[in-house]
């Protein structure tokens, strides 16, 4: 549909780092009103007659204005552009955002001195701050996602990669741009419909086609040869301000994973070897991580491991740990130890099977264990040995990795980087029982290897730390 020029403002067109800049101010501007709705109610707690400056200055400790910091960093994964457009992800993820606060804020109050911390304070902050933050982002879901604020896409290629990627961009809900449609050199695609989207004209039609249908980005499809017109054409659409991205890019943008099954044999080494290797300050600073969290875990593992193992031992009897050769970094075998969760002799013909959602193996105290992620716990020696770290690809059995690097392009590049606790395929994807799901659970796993960060690593902790208070483990 053709749209007038002056309904055109492509200056509303947002991107996906202009869509997070607005939701961090948003985030901002609330949790900072939320800290002074608290400071209100705690100066009338304490009973001063007025909130008044001498209140804000003399009795608030310095900490107490770092909780919108604190509480900025525990929403990190509503940053997610899709998450941030649905009304039930955003409800649910400031639900676990305080439900995290309460849980951290009790276990220091009350290792704290007695009547050091405010407890009238911090809770009404969690509750103030909570309902404004789901108040704007309700707002922002009312008003950023509507259809003049979406960017207007054409596919430039409509053979498997474009036809692929737009079946894979439609599992996206709501999708963060609308796709108008095709443009393809093949005279046997003109004026056809490929998954639900038509094919517009050719590599000539292009410049028209830009203009008519107001299109503000080009996603460049085509694994082939192009020909001299359609790349003039596409140099000019860059050259007035379109922009021009690859298949590949957007695939991983929207989708948060890298497309295997699209791409050339030698991507590994042309592209993926140079961006997987990450820098020394990252490397100090994860293992920092990986000790302070494998301290945790480890005294955690102290505190329940008598609880955990009597009720292993009246459930299905001895023993209480289980442990299994693993693959590790650079393919260097080690071995897991974990609270058991199957019958004894679950695998009595010897043949390795992938675990199944609702598999007849696992006991009754197995199922919570394994939904609560508590099955665990022994793996944080692991992480303090640094054999392990909090944050990587799932670790599989050597034999199962032998069948499938067979079946599933690249799937020994998971290898590059340690197995982990816990890892974006894992927040991302359920259990994969077929060479599909495991194909799918790859992508996401070279998608973290690809751009893993500090940032990432602590946004993959939080919706771990989201699943167990949630019991949403497999």
């Amino acid at each position: 549909m053709n749209i007038p020029k002056s309904l055109r403002p492509l200056r509303w067109r947002l991107k996906t780092p202009e869509r997070r800049l607005i939701l961090f101010l948003g985030d901002l501007s609330v949790s900072w009103i939320g800290l002074f709705i608290s400071l209100y109610f705690w100066s009338k707690r304490d009973q001063w007659f007025n909130f008044s400056l001498e209140f804000i200055l003399d009795r608030p400790a310095e900490w107490f204005y770092l909780l919108p910091f604190i509480w900025l960093l525990l929403i990190l994964e509503l940053y997610d552009v899709r998450r941030s457009s649905r009304i039930l992800d955003t409800i649910r993820g400031v639900a676990i955002a305080a439900g995290i606060s309460f849980v951290i804020y009790f276990f220091v109050f009350f290792i704290s001195e007695p009547k050091s911390l405010p407890r009238t304070g911090v809770a009404a902050f969690i509750i103030a701050v909570s309902i404004l933050t789901i108040l704007w982002r309700l707002l922002y879901i009312k008003i950023f996602t509507a259809p003049q604020f979406l960017r207007r896409v054409i596919i430039v290629g409509a053979g498997r990669a474009g036809s692929n990627l737009v079946r894979a961009l439609f599992t996206v809900k709501p999708l963060p741009f609308f796709i108008v449609g095709f443009v393809d050199d093949d005279p046997g695609k003109q004026g056809t419909t490929i998954e639900k989207i038509p094919v517009l004209g050719n590599g000539i039609d292009l410049p028209r086609l830009l203009d008519d249908e107001n299109i503000s980005d080009v996603i460049f499809s085509i694994s082939g040869q192009m020909n001299q017109t359609l790349l003039q054409n596409l140099l000019k659409a860059e050259e007035k301000g379109i922009e021009i991205t690859t298949m590949p890019i957007v695939y991983e943008e929207t989708l948060g994973r890298v497309p295997i099954l699209l791409l050339q044999s030698d991507w590994i080494l042309r592209s993926f070897v140079d961006q997987a290797h990450a820098g020394g300050f990252y490397e100090l600073a994860k293992r920092l991580m990986d000790i302070f969290g494998g301290l945790i875990g480890t005294l955690a593992l102290v505190l329940l491991a008598p609880f955990i193992s009597l009720a292993i031992v009246l459930d299905s009897g001895r023993p209480v740990f289980f442990s299994q050769d693993r693959l590790g970094i650079n393919g260097q075998i080690y071995r897991i130890t974990k609270f058991r969760t199957m019958y004894q002799d679950a695998e009595k013909d010897g043949k390795p099977r992938m675990a199944v959602e609702n598999d007849h193996r696992v006991t009754r105290i197995g199922r919570f264990l394994r939904k609560s992620h508590l099955d665990e716990l022994p793996q944080f020696l692991s992480v303090l040995m640094g054999s392990m770290s909090l944050v990587g690809p799932r670790a599989e059995r050597p034999e199962l990795v032998d069948t499938l690097q067979e079946k599933i392009p690249f799937y020994r590049a998971r290898l590059f980087v340690k197995p982990g606790l816990t890892g974006w395929a894992q927040v991302n994807y359920g259990y994969a029982s077929t060479i599909e799901h495991t194909i799918t659970k790859l992508e996401y796993d070279l998608y973290y290897i690809k751009h893993r960060s500090l940032i990432l690593d602590v946004l993959i902790i939080l919706r771990t730390a989201g699943a167990v208070f949630g019991l949403k483990g497999q």
